[in-house]
């Protein structure tokens, strides 16, 4: 094994399909996990045959005994720059899972930690290992579709703790939802922190890094909850307007069957369309040429582009920079638009993109 890998924080379960990436890696082993709460590891140590002295509930002995390459984080939002900042001391490169950060200003400290260590930040947004869309941006891009005018995106599930790591399936019982960062304002719950993002980065992944002049949202927040569970943002553009909507409550989950609305992504274009669901085989292409669209065919992903962990490790191995929506530059864009969307729906009036100079 050429690289070590170590696990900090399971706040998010999103933390068990790293791991796996990394156990299915041929050059990687996992070097240790940590979590301040035993418990929480217990799955992760069993899924992956990991012994007590790989198991840590201090993140600074786990660093120092491992003494990994990459550091995997799962914190909460509201904590990603506190445990970034806490990690960056050990000079080791991080892969920060989604969202960037709750707040523009935590997402700019978590970028000056990490150029102070001289190692690479990355922000794992696991849309962007999903094969439509990655055949979608190579067709903008190309210019298949002419300019890119619209971003449409519809995207959720039915809600954060309907699965688990591996979408194993759960029935969530209302006191693991009362006792859920999910669920709590000061730890960064809600749909708009938990999806806005996938669709503002990406959204700026398709639209070549453009950043909108204008944002308007407006959000749900039932009775009896400190956070949203629907979410609608417009972002003004100088080429048009883009929508990013999320939901927590969608009919069926996206990767067991798509829900009505769909979830993805629609492209406009000034010479075409493209629809591009969420792990759909194919995405749906209109041109002038053949306006009735056609299917085009979204081919597996492969090595080293196929997961976050894969492109980490090459990364760190050719020194090639963090591109696409992975890169602090494009995730801080999507960002500062998921920054102004939550002041707006509070302050409920459209408002010019915040952290401009």
């Amino acid at each position: 094994m050429s690289w070590k890998v170590a696990g900090v924080n399971f706040d998010h379960f999103h933390m068990g399909d790293l791991l796996r990436h990394v156990a299915d890696h041929p050059d990687a082993e996992i070097a240790g996990i940590a979590d301040e709460q035993p418990e929480r590891m217990q799955e992760a140590a069993r899924s992956f045959g990991l012994g007590d002295e790989k198991v840590f509930t201090d993140y600074r002995q786990c660093l120092e005994t491992a003494k990994p390459d990459l550091v995997i984080l799962c914190p909460a939002a509201a904590r990603h720059a506190e445990w970034t900042e806490k990690v960056a001391e050990y000079e080791v490169a991080i892969l920060v899972e989604k969202p960037f950060a709750a707040s523009l200003a935590e997402a700019d400290g978590m970028i000056a930690a990490m150029e102070a260590s001289g190692k690479p930040l990355a922000i794992n947004w696991p849309l962007r290992w999903v094969p439509a869309h990655v055949k979608a941006h190579e067709l903008v891009a190309a210019g298949t579709i002419g300019d890119l005018q619209e971003v449409h995106f519809y995207d959720g599930n039915r809600g954060p703790l309907w699965h688990g790591a591996d979408k194993i399936e759960k029935e969530p019982t209302a006191a693991e939802k009362d006792a859920s960062w999910f669920y709590k304002r000061a730890e960064g719950g809600g749909s708009l922190l938990d999806y806005l993002g996938y669709g503002t980065t990406l959204g700026t992944w398709f639209h070549g890094g453009r950043k909108p002049r204008e944002v308007m949202a407006m959000w749900d927040r039932p009775e009896g909850l400190e956070v949203d569970e629907h979410s609608i943002t417009v972002a003004r553009y100088d080429c048009g307007l883009s929508k990013f909507e999320t939901r927590w409550g969608t009919f069926s989950d996206p990767w067991v069957h798509q829900p009505q609305p769909r979830c993805g992504f629609i492209l406009k274009g000034t010479a075409g369309t493209i629809s591009s669901w969420d792990y759909g085989p194919t995405i749906r292409v209109q041109t002038p040429e053949r306006p009735e669209g056609i299917a085009v065919d979204a081919p597996a992903l492969e090595p080293p582009f196929a997961d976050p962990v894969q492109y980490m490790l090459h990364c760190l191995g050719t020194g090639a920079a963090i591109e696409g929506p992975l890169s602090p530059a494009i995730s801080r864009i999507g960002q500062q638009i998921v920054d102004t969307a939550w002041r707006s729906a509070e302050e409920k009036r459209a408002l010019p993109l915040l952290g401009e100079e």
